[in-house]
Parts: C-alpha cells; structure tokens; sequence
C-alpha cells in the first residue's frame, strides 16, 4: 500500500506541476497592470514603478516564472497586493472555512443521496421512484444562487429559524485554533456552554443544505444507476436463493458492489465543492477561500490568486488519490497492481 501511495504520489507531480505553470502564465499574461489596480489611476509613475519592482513585474517574464516556482516549492506565495498580509496566512484563515463547509455539504448529499438512490433502485417504476428521480432532476437543475435565496427567505425572514449568514453567532466571541469552528468550540460542551458549539453548528445547516442539492441529485442518480445494474447479475439471484433476508441482499451484497461509482462521483463532487463555493459563500456571508478567491480576481491580486489555486488544486489531486485507494477497501477484488 505505501509503495502504491508513493507511485502515485510520484505519478502526481506532473499533474501538479502543470497546474503551477499554468496559474502563472493565464495571470502573468492577463490584459491590466496590477501596480496601477493597486495604487489607482492617478498613482505617480514613481510609485507604479517603484511598486512593480517590490513586486518583481518589471524582470523579463521567464525569470519571473524562475522564481516563482522557486517560491512555490517553499510554499512562499508572497503578500497579498490587497491585504499586505501574507497570502499563506489568509489560507490558513479561510481555508478550513471552505472545507468544513463542503464536508458538512457532502454528509448531507451522500447520505441522503445514496438512500434516494438504494430507494429508488428497489422500487422501480414505482411512484416513489418517480418522484425520486424528478426531485434528482429538478435539484441539478436549480440554480445554486437561487436556491440560496430562496431558503434565506423562507427559513430565516419569514420562519426565522436559521440565521442568513455567518459562522456563529457575535455575542460568542472566542479565539480560534484551528479555524474549524465545530471543532474549536467541540469543548465548550464540557465547559458549560454548548451554545457555542450549537451555534456555530445552526449556522452551518442552511448553507450546507443550499451547497449540498446539486451534489445529493448526482449521488442519488449515480447510486440507483449502480443499483439497476448490479441487481440485474447472476450472483444477486444466487445471494437470494441462499435464503438471506432481502435488506442484507440489498445493503451489504448489492450496495457495496454498487458503490465503487458513486465513490468517485463523491470524490470528485467534493473537490468541486472545495473550489465551486463562490456564490454560496457569497450568499450566506461565509468567510471561506472561495469568496477570497473571487475578490482577488477582481482586485488582479497576483499572489492571492496563484497561491489560492494552487491550494484548491493540490488539494483535489490528493482527494481523487484517496478515491483510488478507497475502491480497494470497499471491493477486494480490485488490486493495487
């Protein structure tokens, strides 16, 4: 297993390193000059150029490529033009912000979507199933901004149940350790104030639910598919005629073989999570690398951005390595080799 993680580790590194040349040049080659966007247009040319120096615009484009690469392999990506902080610090910040988010999001679709799916492959061409697929088709086809909107109406103006945005309430103010807000306040329950934890955790019910329809439909979709086709092979009639109760038939012997697809539409569904969180986080207010990202672009916040993806790039590399080595685990039958 280790020598299988280090070959594709190994097999990664081109992936990666394609990633990293490609961020540069789409930014480097990018109509504007960043030093004026920064500065503003009546900036002296003094500055603009003293500004572009500090920054290393004014060197030929392969030296600054050189360097770059230099600074990525130390995971150095400079400050950020808009902030002046360093662009590593604000991804620890708001990094963790994105991924508990998307986390949150996917427990909801893949368990919710894998039971629509199982359902919906055992009751076939019923009404259940039926309306099961329509609710899949209607959720892939709405609009995430939209739905966003329409749930901060109903739940949170008119019901006022949940709260329109944010991580956790402002009247519970504590100092962060790990930027995962569930995790941090997990030990105020043994304080004396589980309202911190329960508030951090309302918060995240009403984004995660919005972030999560369009995953839950392709999951559900993806499963009953899987489903379908695995309940139709031989060894299924063989697996029942051994007198084993159906819902074992269902759950352990034709789900687990099932599984492998939906596997990879989750890995894949979470990566994209991961950077497709914009307009989400945008909606509800959610400190998170998405909403960041974004406003780099506009302010051409070179740094921010390259760092930013970067990040997200990595990161959904290392998420399909875990689906590869998770398809050994859920069938045996496929070997590492």
């Amino acid at each position: 297993m280790i020598q299988y993680i280090l070959k594709r580790l190994t097999m990664l590194l081109p992936t990666l390193f394609g990633v990293v040349t490609l961020v540069f040049f789409m930014i480097a080659l990018a109509p504007g000059d960043p030093a004026r966007v920064m500065l503003g247009e009546r900036a002296s040319k003094e500055k603009l150029e003293k500004l572009r120096a500090d920054l290393g615009l004014d060197k030929p484009l392969a030296q600054q490529y050189t360097l770059y690469l230099k600074r990525v392999v130390h995971l150095d990506f400079g400050k950020s033009i808009k902030s002046g902080q360093p662009v590593m610090n604000e991804v620890k910040e708001r990094f963790p912000a994105t991924v508990e988010l998307a986390i949150c999001a996917m427990i909801f679709a893949s368990v919710l979507g894998i039971w629509i799916g199982v359902i919906s492959a055992t009751k076939k061409n019923t009404w259940i199933d039926y309306t099961s697929m329509v609710g899949a088709l209607v959720g892939v086809s709405m609009p995430v901004f939209w739905l966003a909107l329409v749930m901060i109406m109903i739940f949170s103006v008119h019901l006022n149940l949940f709260p329109t945005g944010g991580r956790i309430n402002i009247r519970y103010y504590f100092s962060p350790e790990s930027n995962f807000y569930l995790i941090d306040t997990f030990k105020y329950l043994f304080q004396g104030h589980p309202e911190y934890f329960l508030s951090a955790l309302h918060h995240l019910i009403l984004p995660s639910i919005a972030l999560g329809t369009i995953p839950l439909a392709i999951i559900a979709r993806t499963t009953r598919s899987s489903m379908l086709e695995v309940l139709k092979q031989d060894y299924m009639k063989t697996v029942r005629s051994a007198g084993i109760k159906e819902k074992r038939v269902i759950y352990r012997y034709a789900l687990r073989n099932a599984l492998l697809p939906v596997i990879t539409v989750i890995g894949l569904q979470f990566g994209l999570l991961l950077a497709g969180a914009i307009l989400t986080e945008t909606i509800f207010a959610w400190p998170g690398i998405g909403k960041w990202i974004y406003q780099a672009i506009e302010a051409r916040d070179y740094p921010a951005v390259q760092g930013g993806i970067i990040i997200i790039s990595t990161t959904f590399v290392l998420i399909n390595l875990v689906v590869d080595l998770l398809y050994s685990v859920i069938n045996p039958k496929i070997r590492l080799q």
